[in-house]
């Protein structure tokens, strides 16, 4: 290899994704995650160059103007069958047409958004100095590991006849995703990322958050802004004590654990109930007759749920496995600006639509995760006023209903 040949990061970066749609221009503490990777790779002082490989005209915008150099990929290799050891084949090929000469890949996924610097510097300097070919980011793991199959469950990597304790088991590594780093030779000759003397990097767990769903990406917001000096202060803590009012131009909540004290009760028969507080549907009538429009979204697939929206007349959407989305879609067809929206949720299955409003809004008793990404925590807990607690905050001021 020439003397002169550099360690490249290369961070592939399709337009797709299924999951998250735009999924690499999605914001983790106020940053889009393509730029995020940027910024980790070029705070590494023994990375020459930071390649973006990508189908799309605005991520390669997003890119440049981060710093990063930007190599277009072929359609043929963007899809959703593509494997990323093609995408950076085709970067390294397009690399050398240019005359820049690779020693060092440092394979970088931008849906890992809290990698530490310190952990790819440790990673490139033992590649380089030739302790290992290849040196991957892992988690340390002691966790007892099952399979199914005709017969049952059975241990993996224990015997499921023994359980000894944890400080008497061999640790064991799970690949988080967030990076790879390799002797650019090998990888070329290989066609694949693990060849020759393969190394683990370990890191904690935070640091091994993977996005692949919308419920990752609302974690990973909240932990950006408990845990990144990058994040806006603005996001850095909810208010703790609600407001006399919110303008708004729509209300949302979740209904178990909101409308409900997230209790069911469950007779011989199967059959389930809930408890609704009858305040709670004041507070909805309250908004209704003051031109308020109310969504109920929830994952539960019982019927009580839209028989409770009947009688409260307001739309509904349950059963859902994906409430961001139906949030969207309601919002669209209303003509609603999402950021004059308030979201009210108690558990970590709102996180996603929480991310998405003007007013994210936590009940009193709500997961600590929807807690920290709550704009406004409630005094009342679910089931126990909450929604009517809502509902005095968002009715229109006299001023609004003379607009």
């Amino acid at each position: 290899m020439h003397e002169s040949a550099e360690v490249v990061a290369v961070i592939p970066a399709r337009g797709g994704s299924k999951g998250v749609p735009r999924k690499n221009l999605r914001e983790v503490g106020g940053v889009p995650l393509v730029v995020r990777a940027i910024r980790n790779a070029q705070a590494v002082a023994s990375i020459d160059r930071v390649v973006v490989s990508t189908d799309d005209d605005e991520i390669a915008a997003v890119a440049f103007a981060a710093g990063a150099d930007v190599v277009d990929r072929p359609a043929e290799l963007a899809g959703d069958e593509a494997s990323s050891e093609a995408a950076l084949l085709q970067t390294l090929d397009a690399l050398e047409t240019r005359g820049i000469a690779t020693r060092i890949v440092v394979f970088i996924q931008a849906t890992s958004p809290f990698i530490e610097p310190a952990s790819l510097e440790q990673a490139v300097g033992r590649v380089d100095s030739g302790t290992d070919d290849v040196v991957f980011s892992a988690v340390e793991t002691h966790a007892f590991l099952w399979k199914l199959d005709a017969t049952g469950a059975t241990g993996v990597n224990h015997d499921h006849s023994f359980r000894p304790r944890r400080q008497d088991r061999d640790a064991q590594f799970q690949e988080t995703g967030a990076f790879y780093v390799m002797r650019a030779d090998g990888f070329r000759a290989a066609g694949y990322r693990f060849f020759g003397t393969v190394g683990i990097v370990t890191v904690d767990e935070r640091h091994a958050i993977e996005i692949d769903t919308e419920e990752q990406l609302a974690v990973s917001s909240v932990l950006a802004r408990a845990f990144d000096p990058d994040a806006p202060e603005a996001d850095a803590a909810p208010v703790r004590t609600a407001p006399t009012a919110i303008d708004v131009d729509a209300v949302v909540t979740d209904f178990d654990g909101v409308h409900t004290d997230d209790r069911v009760l469950v007779a011989e028969d199967g059959s389930e109930f809930i408890v609704a507080n009858r305040s709670d549907g004041m507070g909805v009538r309250l908004l209704r007759e003051a031109g308020v429009p109310m969504l109920i979204l929830s994952t539960e697939v019982n019927q009580v749920v839209s028989a409770r929206a009947r009688k409260l007349g307001v739309d509904v959407r349950h059963g859902l496995s994906d409430k961001a989305s139906a949030l969207v879609e309601w919002v669209d067809a209303h003509g609603f600006d999402l950021e004059r929206v308030a979201y009210l949720g108690n558990d970590v299955n709102d996180l996603a639509c929480l991310d998405l409003v003007g007013w994210p809004i936590a009940v009193a008793d709500a997961h600590p995760l929807v807690i920290a990404a709550a704009r406004v925590v409630l005094t009342r807990r679910g089931g126990d006023g909450a929604v009517r607690e809502l509902a005095e905050l968002a009715m229109p001021t006299e001023k609004d209903t003379n607009a």
